[in-house]
């Protein structure tokens, strides 16, 4: 796994439910003879997908589920941390503690409502980005997370467009189900979890493109010269060819 900041960081996130019926999508037919969607849908319960992404090499984790109750996410992504954790170098040990909290908080900065941290902390090894439900504030999973080195960080309510878990679950969901009509929910499981497979052979990094980044963009496209009317830019202007020839001149 690679790291932020010296972090490792992976937004997680659930996604569904996945109901047995037919799903649009885009494929070739005859002209004049549109793919027709069934009708009929089978009422065999629906499917959930977990989902842990690390943005800077683009591996997801993907299960599967019929239910995200507590004792189901939690279990599932103790297990996936626990393994994610075993690829980072091991941490250098903790000896100055009141340093080692101000760079815990440091990931805290601005937030206006901040979970109790405990009192002696290990080395912060992974931020995990969750959305902000109830369930993500178990007392028991956020012990376990902060005994671990790992500080959830919770989107604000009515953002969950600032998890990019939200991305690679859209992308996972259209390839998986768009134009396939499953007639019972193990077979949506196989489907999700087959895809997010074949994705890691080859994954995708994900940069984030928001706001921020946008205008640090537009101020550094700002700061290059077009050159020639090319694609091309300077970091400085070049001089016009009055003032080249001027300074020509006076040089010989």
């Amino acid at each position: 796994m690679g790291f932020f900041g010296g972090v490792c960081k992976n937004p997680q996130d659930e996604a569904g439910p996945y109901g047995t019926v037919s799903y649009p999508g885009t494929s070739w037919q005859p002209e004049g003879q549109p793919a027709q969607l069934s009708h009929e849908y089978f009422r065999e319960g629906t499917a959930k997908m977990l989902t842990l992404l690390h943005p800077k090499t683009g591996e997801v984790r993907v299960k599967g589920v019929t239910n995200t109750r507590n004792e189901t996410l939690h279990a599932w992504l103790q297990a996936q941390l626990t393994d994610i954790l075993t690829t980072l170098p091991d941490p250098a040990p903790v000896t100055d503690p009141q340093a080692n909290r101000t760079f815990w908080e440091s990931w805290r900065e601005g937030l206006t409502v901040k979970v109790t941290l405990l009192q002696d902390l290990p080395p912060l090894r992974l931020i995990l980005v969750m959305d902000n439900l109830i369930g993500h504030k178990n007392p028991d999973s956020l012990i376990w997370c902060f005994g671990n080195g790992i500080l959830p960080i919770y989107t604000p309510l009515g953002g969950s467009w600032l998890n990019m878990a939200e991305s690679i679950q859209r992308i996972i969901k259209r390839r998986a189900l768009d134009g396939f009509h499953p007639h019972d929910v193990q077979t949506i499981i196989d489907r999700l979890e087959a895809i997010a497979c074949g994705w890691n052979n080859n994954p995708t990094p994900f940069i984030w493109n928001g706001k921020r980044r946008q205008r640090r963009d537009r101020a550094r496209v700002r700061r290059l010269h077009r050159a020639g009317g090319s694609g091309a830019a300077t970091p400085r202007p070049i001089d016009r060819l009055n003032k080249w020839r001027s300074s020509c001149q006076l040089t010989q």
